[in-house]
């Protein structure tokens, strides 16, 4: 989904550090990236645990249809991989922030961000 109240409060934290130049919901690379800074070639997706399956949090899997929802986790951590080694292989750096990691702690993820960036000497 779109968003999301993770990534609203990722994108309100950006802006509050004056981290500027992304684009929002990019469809012009692979996954369609939740912020793109498409003039250094940064995707930036915001997951939520549970649809996504985070390796930190571990959620659980529901007991009823579970048969369902392991096929439904696994689908989407393979589409995930599948765009992020397309992003990749067009020269692009993927950063995944995960629901968790903003809800711990949202400085370390806008800090994270911001630390790619100045590698690409973008801020």
């Amino acid at each position: 989904a779109t968003n999301s109240k993770p990534e609203l409060l990722l994108r309100k934290a950006l802006r509050k550090k004056n981290i500027k130049g992304y684009r929002l919901h990019w469809k012009k690379v692979p996954g369609r990236p939740d912020i793109a800074f498409p003039a250094k070639k940064i995707a930036i997706f915001v997951n939520g645990c549970f649809w996504h399956q985070c390796p930190l949090c571990r959620p659980k899997i529901p007991k009823t249809h579970s048969e369902f929802w392991v096929y439904k986790f696994r689908k989407n951590v393979e589409r995930d991989k599948q765009k992020n080694d397309q992003l990749v292989e067009k020269g692009w750096k993927s950063i995944t922030i995960w629901e968790c990691q903003i809800k711990k702690n949202l400085n370390s993820c806008v800090d994270k961000i911001k630390e790619t960036l100045e590698e690409m000497q973008l801020v």
